[in-house]
């Protein structure tokens, strides 16, 4: 039979000398772009999804490798192509995508391609798509948000996740019947479920928004007893009540001085993630001046720490007592300074 040539290495973008651990790294990279939880009613990105999982099934597998780059001449042959006489001797039974995304029982998302070089029987029932004792099909990866507080990821910690994971169906056995005969009725065919499942995650410290965590093998369960697929974490920082997030590794709180400390200058003690430390204000500071705490920031990855800084608000007594008042009144019968010299001329 022939059928439309599918060129695996040019799906994931790839040359035949990739090495394993590109593969890897294309497929993920393909994988969390065209998935359908990512992509949702999309028919084109689902297609791309599955192209993308068939060509890594093949070129993952050093032997189903092996035999693809053994097309030689064949390996591009056109429009067309025709698999060489007893190709599919060996025979590779394969799992049902179709059923994975919907497309109903008896229809392979594999191409007729990976059919004609592998072999597969459509519409033989649960148990034959759902792949032989000699097919294994690595789990997909999964992917979910965390949200930390900013302490959390300056200092890292431990957090509990739960999440709705799909899990091997413990009545079949992935193999989607009863008895081999009958379609299971736990999980209706589909050889997995899915159930909570509550996850502890170390947070390393120096994190940041945006930062993703992998936990290898937390992801869907493989096939026939394959790796299960990482589950990725992507943190997301909780605004702060005080402090911002300025650059990578600095960050930076807004604070309230008496004019008299702007002016005359003054020892205070400022928040940081640390606690409070005492910083010097020096004379005649100015409303909006950042002052910086070296070495206050958050943590980096690769150790040490970012800075901190301290941006002036002036503030006034909501309200004068009578002393103050005099004080203020005898201050600007003395001052001959003017605060609109300062405006720019126009």
């Amino acid at each position: 039979m022939a059928v439309q040539f599918r060129d695996y290495y040019e799906v994931l973008g790839l040359n035949k000398n990739a090495t394993e651990s590109e593969i890897k790294s294309a497929y993920r990279k393909l994988a969390r772009k065209y998935h359908p939880d990512v992509n949702p009613k999309d028919k084109t990105a689902e297609e791309k999804f599955k192209e993308v999982n068939e060509a890594y099934e093949v070129l993952s597998d050093a032997d189903k490798r092996k035999r693809y780059d053994q097309l030689g001449q064949n390996w591009k042959a056109g429009e067309e192509f025709r698999p060489p006489p007893g190709w599919q001797e060996a025979n590779v039974e394969f799992g049902d995508l179709g059923e994975m995304f919907g497309a109903g029982a008896g229809t392979s998302g594999f191409s007729d391609f990976f059919e004609a070089l592998f072999g597969g029987r459509r519409g033989a029932g649960p148990r034959s798509t759902r792949g032989g004792p000699g097919f294994a099909m690595r789990g997909r990866d999964v992917e979910a948000e965390i949200e930390l507080i900013l302490e959390e990821a300056h200092r890292g910690s431990t957090r509990s996740i739960t999440l709705q994971a799909t899990e091997v169906c413990p009545e079949c056995r992935g193999s989607g019947s009863k008895d081999n005969k009958t379609t299971c009725p736990t999980c209706r065919g589909a050889g997995a479920i899915r159930r909570p499942k509550t996850l502890e995650v170390t947070i390393p410290p120096g994190v940041r928004d945006g930062s993703v965590i992998r936990l290898g093998g937390q992801g869907e369960p493989g096939a026939n007893g394959a790796q299960s697929g990482d589950l990725f974490l992507r943190v997301r920082i909780r605004p702060h009540r005080l402090f911002d997030v300025t650059g990578e590794n600095d960050i930076q709180v807004e604070l309230p001085v008496a004019p008299w400390e702007a002016a005359l200058g003054a020892k205070v003690m400022v928040p940081t993630l640390e606690g409070p430390v005492e910083m010097t204000i020096p004379a005649g500071t100015q409303a909006g001046q950042r002052l910086r705490l070296r070495g206050q920031g958050l943590n980096r990855r690769a150790g040490g720490r970012g800075d901190q800084y301290a941006k002036l608000k002036i503030v006034n007594p909501p309200t004068l007592t009578a002393a103050e008042r005099e004080h203020f009144e005898k201050l600007r019968s003395a001052s001959h300074f003017n605060a609109r010299e300062l405006m720019p001329n126009r």
